[in-house]
């Protein structure tokens, strides 16, 4: 049976969009506070490493999914509010990627030194 309101939404395709939207936002923080440390301890140690140029970039892909979900939030047309959550949710997929390498190679430059 059709929807009477193309434009409605069902809760859980709002839910998506939300999720997305916070998590993608807290995310950006956490990325700036690490890029932070890493700072510090790169100039006490004297040493330079890439992981806060990585961090940096994951910083950005997050706030570029959390701008995508609050355009999805905000359009009233069902068919791009579905194009650009599931843009977002790539996004925030590959950022949640590029996360685990920066960890597996933070890890690893802590191991060497």
């Amino acid at each position: 049976m059709e929807d009477p309101d193309p434009d409605s939404r069902s809760p859980l395709e709002e839910d998506i969009s939300v999720h997305i939207f916070t998590v993608s936002a807290g995310m950006v923080g956490v990325c700036l506070t690490v890029i932070g440390i890493v700072r510090l301890v790169t100039m006490s140690r004297k040493v330079d490493t890439l992981a806060d140029d990585f961090l940096c970039v994951d910083a950005v892909l997050f706030l570029v999914s959390c701008i995508l979900s609050y355009w999805a939030l905000r359009t009233r047309s069902r068919n791009r509010m579905h194009r650009v959550e599931r843009i977002a949710d790539t996004v925030f997929i590959g950022a949640l990627a590029l996360m685990v390498v920066i960890c597996i190679f933070v890890t690893y430059s802590i191991a060497t030194f």
